[in-house]
């Protein structure tokens, strides 16, 4: 892949970089659980907070006084990561405008925050732990900056697809915001009758955002240069944090009822989907048999 063929200096970047983090916020973990729990939230949620039950209360907390201000485009312009990040978030929120147009709909870009070791935001603190997430409350994709490395350490792969397969699923969740679609999945949730019916929609809603992820993916392919080897690193990513994979990790069985995110075939197949068609109509996972997924 050659991000560097992606258009950039669409703006929406929040660089809150070497700020220190914040003193006692975030999301502490440990051990074998602790971390099946971090690598979770690290990957794909919409608030991390509320895997450690910690959602509500974070949104009250006020913001921290050494937060560091955003830097400028300029100051930042001889640094890669923001380089990558700039153009993943100009080329996603140009995609996503130019189908919200097509569809005579308004399109409200996402921003993104870069961060290292902690930040505060709409739904909380962002810790590292966290990993990147959407927060539908301020309509912005959090991460560290440090997150790729650990990606790469902990699930034994990468790539600049892969990454940005990463980004471009959080900018799917704030086009499920934009769309209504995350409030329709909440209120569905709220009204579930059992655990397993809530999960099945929290479920529908990821596979959803790998699917958005692929057709993103699908309309720059030829200006980024993606190549097969480049898709193959984005399936093993979506592989890799399948909930089944997870579960396994941690427990050494698989519990199908408790999933939040799709299986590894399940999020392979969506992202898949997305790609091969480029069509974000077929990524309708709310109106199919959940069992076919």
């Amino acid at each position: 892949m050659d991000w560097k063929n992606l258009p950039g200096g669409g703006g929406g970047i929040e660089d809150r970089r070497g700020g220190g983090g914040v003193p006692g916020g975030g999301i502490a973990v440990g051990g074998v659980g602790g971390l099946i729990i971090a690598l979770i939230a690290m990957f794909f949620g919409i608030d991390p907070g509320a895997i450690l039950g910690g959602g509500d209360g974070a949104q009250t907390q006020p913001p921290s006084q050494s937060q560091p201000q955003a830097q400028g485009q300029e100051g930042a312009a001889t640094d890669e990561d923001y380089q990558f990040m700039d153009r993943l978030l100009t080329s996603t929120n140009q995609v996503w405008g130019n189908v919200f147009q097509q569809a005579g709909r308004t399109y409200t870009p996402a921003r993104l925050v870069l961060y290292t070791r902690g930040t505060q935001g709409g739904c909380g603190v962002a810790s590292s732990a966290s990993g990147p997430f959407y927060c539908p409350l301020d309509n912005k994709v959090y991460i560290d900056t440090n997150f790729f490395a650990m990606m790469d350490r902990q699930l034994g792969g990468g790539g600049d697809f892969a990454y940005s397969y990463v980004i471009a699923h959080e900018v799917g969740h704030h086009v499920q915001n934009e769309l209504g679609i995350a409030d329709q999945v909440e209120r569905k949730q709220r009204s579930a009758r059992t655990e397993a019916e809530a999960n099945s929609y929290s479920v529908r809603l990821e596979l959803q955002a790998d699917c958005f992820a692929g057709v993103w993916g699908n309309r720059v392919e030829e200006q980024a240069s993606i190549t097969q080897a480049d898709i193959q690193e984005a399936v093993s990513t979506a592989q890799a944090i399948g909930d089944d994979n997870l579960q396994r990790q941690q427990a050494g069985r698989v519990v199908p009822d408790s999933f939040t995110h799709g299986s590894s075939q399940q999020r392979a197949k969506w992202f898949t989907t997305g790609f091969k068609t480029g069509d974000p109509n077929k990524c309708d996972t709310f109106n199919q048999n959940y069992n076919q997924l």
